[in-house]
């Protein structure tokens, strides 16, 4: 009858044991798999949330979070109006959901950097307000992108793209660029 207790006190002992182990075992695993998740996927597992920007340069910029790309996010503010905000402005987020996206090493997505996000409205020839990181706050038309820089026809928001409107042209760093907001009429 003793031997029958002590095998079990030591089973008993031994199982506490292994059961400590794996979860210590598992909460270093789940430490080491956070490690290694960044803020762009937490973005991604946040898209259709409504998210609270710092950013440098643009204060607080806050939109349901509509789509994301490499190294940018596009939020649509109260007034419907998107924004495109380069993540390395970004320094502070507000409303990030529980999960993380899965990142899409190779896909079409991973390469749709800011640069192109930038070319498609020099396409387009829209009206932009662009944030730098400085909080400087240019108005006009995206003439065209670079390899580093975008070209910025400065003109008055309410004007279109003329040459006669044209006050100047501004070659600006791409890594300068916190926020761009289209200008449509009647919005500041």
């Amino acid at each position: 009858m003793r031997w029958q207790q002590l095998f079990a006190d030591l089973q008993a002992q031994f199982e506490a044991v292994e059961d400590a182990e794996a979860r210590a075992e598992w909460a270093s695993r789940a430490r080491a798999e956070m490690g290694a998740v960044r803020l762009a996927d937490r973005f991604g597992g946040s898209v259709g949330a409504h998210l609270t920007l710092t950013c440098r340069g643009a204060g607080r910029v806050s939109g349901v979070l509509a789509e994301t790309g490499s190294d940018w996010l596009l939020l649509s503010d109260d007034r419907g109006r998107d924004q495109l905000v380069s993540v390395a402005a970004v320094r502070a987020v507000g409303g990030l959901g529980r999960l993380s996206a899965v990142p899409e090493e190779g896909s079409v997505r991973a390469r749709l950097d800011l640069r192109r996000a930038l070319r498609g409205l020099a396409r387009d020839r829209s009206a932009v307000q662009v944030v730098l990181d400085d909080g400087t706050v240019l108005t006009g038309t995206v003439d065209r992108v670079g390899a580093d820089y975008v070209e910025l026809a400065e003109h008055a928001a309410d004007e279109p793209r003329r040459s006669g409107a044209v006050r100047s042209v501004q070659a600006v760093v791409i890594g300068a660029v916190a926020v761009v907001r289209p200008l449509l009429p009647g919005w500041d």
